[in-house]
């Protein structure tokens, strides 16, 4: 298995944004020719509140690994003594760390050891890509500082390239606002102990906690949390503090991650260079450098990520033996700015225009190529908003999204179109953001006829929108004015799915409520696709 079927551009792809936008625009060169990118220049707080480093347990943000490969996956820890003061009780100088990865839980058997450094530059965070592994194989992990070891973690590798493989398990999830509720979801996900976990993104919500939340801070929260994060002091602050959560911290010990990013990890409905709520463009991409870095550090994603300044490489090609390729997309970093105010609206000339784009040129071409020389039985595009139009009548006009696909016409019909082109079979795209589940056709267009081309399976949200329902006023409106759309509920949840050569098999796992740590979930339907027929089955 590759990351990627395509070697990385040399440059990233910098598509300016067509058309009216809302909010104050600068170029890309004007905006990168003015501002210098280095981590000293990055405002934030002074990284160490006291020049003796703390003491206590380093490893208080745990653990995890991640973007397996057949010979390869990431371990990741970032060392915290105090993880929610300023440069978390760290020392302003490299800790040394050890690390061990064995093919048995008790580590009688360990295959591979080695030593690594963790650098305050980088948050005090650590990125082992452990090679020379063998394919499709349970793996065992953990780390040392000083006279500290770990908890342990359990990881999987992808199986050989090209291999038959006859099953795979994965969970898909999303959206996990700290404020809104317990993340009982990825505490019940880590004792299925999926083969991978994609997270679509949202991982860190960027706003400012209030007092009057679910989780009631009495704990301790960082100072910086009680406003929206801007800088890389409070990106680092906040995912401290999602990272302390028990039942996150377990989901990461049970199985490898391949994460992507959405909106919220900078800032809400960003795109490309455009922030939300009118702030100096210059200004924002300093802010989207530093949310990238935050992003990276704390992510179990390879060191060749790292993002460069404002710009970093996250889509990426994931494939396991001949059943599938993941193709993990960006669609924030190169889209064209949202149109109609980015509000609910019908589509239109603007929405159409065929020279907006939600991927940017260079991935548009990187997805279709990567469908067009796709050998495994089922294609999917992981990625964070939904492609299906999920409409809903207002005012007697129909509604959509502007920040989806459904905003995005030309671009959605490049995709789906170019996919059929290629013949690239039993395509589905999987997605989180929209704090629901929703099972949809894939069409080109939902406002004249079209086949269906594929399935989308968006999956809910791990907390944020609180509790939900099973069938909320807006799921009502969307069944009744998107016909395509043949399975939806709205309570707090994941996605685990079951895939083999015959069909996909996609379990809701869903909460009655959030409110308190330890609620259970249940099953609340499944879904199956025919292998070879876009075909929805809910059950």
């Amino acid at each position: 298995m590759s990351e990627s079927s395509a070697p990385f551009e040399t440059l990233p792809d910098r598509t300016l944004r067509a058309g009216t936008t809302r909010r104050r625009f600068m170029t890309w060169m004007g905006v990168v020719g003015g501002v210098a990118f280095t981590p000293q220049l990055l405002p934030q707080r002074s990284a160490h509140a006291d020049p003796v480093a703390a003491s206590g347990n380093p490893f208080t943000l745990g653990v995890a690994s991640g973007d397996p490969l057949p010979d390869s996956v990431v371990l990741w820890t970032r060392l915290a003594r105090t993880p929610l003061q300023p440069g978390g009780g760290m020392p302003a100088a490299p800790v040394p760390v050890d690390w061990e990865i064995a093919s048995d839980r008790g580590f009688r058997t360990v295959v591979q050891r080695g030593s690594t450094a963790a650098v305050p530059e980088d948050g005090h965070s650590v990125h082992v890509d452990v090679r020379g592994l063998s394919p499709a194989t349970d793996y065992f992990y953990r780390f040392r500082s000083g006279g500290d070891v770990s908890p342990a973690g359990r990881t999987r590798t992808a199986p050989a390239a090209g291999s038959r493989l006859a099953e795979l398990t994965f969970a898909v999830i999303s959206c996990q606002a700290w404020t809104d509720g317990y993340f009982n979801a990825l505490g019940d996900l880590a004792r299925k102990s999926p083969d991978v976990v994609f997270h679509l993104g949202d991982y860190v919500y960027e706003y400012e906690i209030k007092p009057a939340t679910v989780r009631r801070p009495t704990t301790e929260v960082p100072q910086s949390a009680w406003a929206e994060m801007t800088t890389l002091a409070d990106y680092r602050d906040r995912y401290a503090l999602y990272k302390l959560d028990p039942d996150l911290q377990a989901a990461h010990r049970s199985a490898p991650f391949i994460c992507a990013y959405d909106d919220h990890e900078v800032e809400n409905n960003w795109a490309a260079g455009i922030p939300e709520k009118g702030q100096d463009p210059a200004a924002f991409i300093v802010r989207r450098a530093a949310a990238f870095k935050a992003w990276w550090e704390n992510m179990p994603v390879r060191a060749a990520l790292r993002p460069d300044g404002p710009d970093l490489r996250m889509y990426r090609r994931f494939e396991f033996g001949d059943l599938a390729r993941f193709s993990v997309l960006d669609t924030r970093q190169y889209r064209s700015d949202q149109v109609n105010n980015d509000k609910d609206a019908p589509q239109d000339a603007a929405t159409a225009d065929p020279a907006r784009t939600i991927t940017g040129g260079a991935q548009e071409s990187w997805i279709l190529d990567g469908l067009g020389t796709s050998g495994a039985l089922w294609n999917v595009l992981a990625h964070q908003t939904t492609i299906a139009d999920l409409a809903r009548n207002k005012g007697g006009a129909r509604n959509v999204s502007m920040d989806g696909w459904s905003g995005y016409e030309a671009s959605r019909a490049r995709i789906l179109d170019g996919a059929t082109r290629r013949r690239a079979g039993n395509l589905v795209s999987i997605v989180g953001d929209i704090h629901r589940n929703v099972v949809s056709e894939l069409k080109s267009t939902y406002t004249s006829d079209a086949p269906t081309v594929g399935v989308e399976l968006a999956g809910t949200s791990i907390a944020s929108g609180k509790d939900g329902q099973d069938s909320d006023d807006n799921d009502k409106a969307i069944k009744a004015a998107s016909p395509h759309v043949k399975f939806g509920n709205a309570q707090r949840g994941y996605m685990l799915n079951r895939l083999d050569r015959r069909e996909w098999r996609a379990e809701f796992h869903v909460a009655d409520s959030i409110a308190s740590r330890g609620l259970p979930l249940h099953r609340r339907a499944v879904v199956t696709i025919p292998s070879g027929r876009p075909e929805i089955h809910v059950g």
